[in-house]
C-alpha cells in the first residue's frame, strides 16, 4: 500500500505539506490536507523529529573525528558525508515548516497603509545586534 503520493508543480504549493521523504522514482512528495493531525501529518511529524535527532548525533559524533588531528581520511569522508545527508534533511525540514508558516500582513487591516516588516532578527543571521 502507497502511503504517499507526488504531486505535479502545478498544484498550489501552498496548500501542500512537503514530506520528509520522496517517491520511488526520487520526486518531492506533498500532502493536501488541512488536517494537521490526521495520520500522514503525525508520519510526517514523526520522520522529521527522528532525522533532526539523527543529525544532531551525527553532528556530535563528527566532531571528535574532525578535531581528532590523526582521524584517517576515509573516517573524516564519512563523516563529511553523513553531515551532507542530515544537512539536506534538516534543510528539507526547515523548507517543509516555512511553507506552512502563515503569510506576514502587507497592509494595516484598519487604513490598508502597507505594513513595514521588519527583518526576523536570529544569531547567526547577520541581523544580530
Amino acid at each position: 500500500m502507497t502511503m504517499y503520493r507526488a504531486h505535479r508543480a502545478s498544484t498550489s504549493p501552498t496548500t501542500l505539506r512537503l514530506l520528509p521523504w520522496h517517491s520511488p522514482d526520487g520526486k518531492p512528495c506533498y500532502l493536501s490536507t488541512d488536517d494537521n493531525g490526521g495520520y500522514l501529518s503525525r508520519l510526517a511529524d514523526d520522520m522529521e523529529a527522528m532525522q533532526l535527532s539523527t543529525a544532531e548525533d551525527i553532528l556530535s559524533l563528527t566532531r571528535a573525528v574532525l578535531e581528532d588531528p590523526a582521524s584517517p581520511p576515509t573516517e573524516v569522508r564519512y563523516a563529511g558525508l553523513r553531515l551532507a545527508e542530515c544537512l539536506t534533511d534538516a534543510l528539507r525540514v526547515a523548507e517543509s515548516r516555512r511553507r506552512r508558516l502563515p503569510t506576514p500582513r502587507t497592509t494595516d487591516p484598519d487604513d490598508g497603509d502597507p505594513v513595514q516588516e521588519q527583518p526576523v532578527r536570529t544569531p547567526g543571521s547577520g541581523l544580530w545586534s
